[in-house]
């Protein structure tokens, strides 16, 4: 933990030396997580995975290129949002500490949980904040221009809306306890699961009948369908806020099951030859 002291000056004198870190931090998590899952999805399991793919068609490389412009924009402004809060870590301001276990065990378990649930009721209520038609063009046009996504989708925001998206860290840190390692582990978390989410292949577990296993889960076929009509489907990572408001697709249940069932028809006539 670095050395705190009330002195805002003294703050902005170190923030130079920390700023190009942030920058490369973010952006390596946010390559190493795509790398991950086209490693693991697209080379290693490609067979079974390829029998999961939730729509024909794939994202061409003039829009990849697109959104991996518009993803170091998004970079700079979590940057700016971490630059910020140093300073307010070099002031002494937040309640972030350094050894995991320094307020035991249990509330360091805890803090991740809150930090994941909390985080998605934030996306949610924010999200559905910038489909506002007043609001949506200058906030969250640059998202959804990919209709039919893909993982270098997940950052890919207008600058208003990667502002919205890193005020939550902030905010956070200075409401709570958090240890370096839980905000660590919920930052890998969510990069992880943002871009499984724009992945375009259904990659979640179904029971026999064809469900989600995890149903209170965000599957990549719910997100997907969101891109797809934009007025459903809101939610990050659980499906609780979008069934309790009425805004879950009403096919979701159905588009899953269709492409699970392609996926176990392809898996059974291979292993039948």
């Amino acid at each position: 933990m670095p050395e705190t002291s009330p002195d805002l000056w003294h703050a902005l004198q170190r923030l130079p030396m920390v700023i190009p870190d942030l920058f490369v931090s973010d952006l390596l998590r946010y390559v190493l997580a795509i790398a991950a899952f086209y490693l693991v999805c697209r080379v290693v399991f490609r067979r079974s995975t390829q029998a999961r793919k939730i729509r024909t068609d794939s994202p061409g490389w003039a829009q990849k290129r697109r959104e991996i412009r518009a993803s170091l924009r998004s970079i700079l402004v979590f940057t700016l949002a971490g630059s910020v809060t140093m300073v307010s870590i070099f002031m002494g301001t937040t309640q972030l500490y350094v050894g995991a276990g320094d307020l035991g065990w249990i509330w360091f378990a805890v803090s991740i949980g809150l930090m994941i649930v909390l985080h998605d009721a934030w996306f949610y209520w924010t999200h559905r904040l910038i489909h506002h038609p007043r609001l949506f063009r200058r906030f969250h046009r640059e998202h959804h221009k990919s209709s039919n996504p893909s993982p270098w989708t997940a950052y890919a925001f207008n600058l208003g809306e990667a502002a919205i998206n890193a005020l939550f860290v902030p905010i956070i840190l200075h409401l709570m306890p958090v240890s370096i390692l839980a905000a660590t582990i919920w930052s890998m978390h969510q990069i992880l699961r943002n871009v499984v989410g724009h992945s375009g292949y259904e990659l979640f577990p179904a029971t026999r009948a064809g469900k989600p296993m995890f149903d209170w889960m965000t599957t990549v076929t719910h997100h997907d369908l969101h891109h797809a009509q934009a007025g459903y489907n809101y939610g990050l990572y659980f499906t609780w806020w979008d069934r309790l408001m009425g805004t879950e697709h009403p096919d979701y249940h159905a588009r899953f099951q269709k492409v699970v069932d392609h996926g176990r028809s392809v898996e059974t006539t291979e292993f039948a030859e």
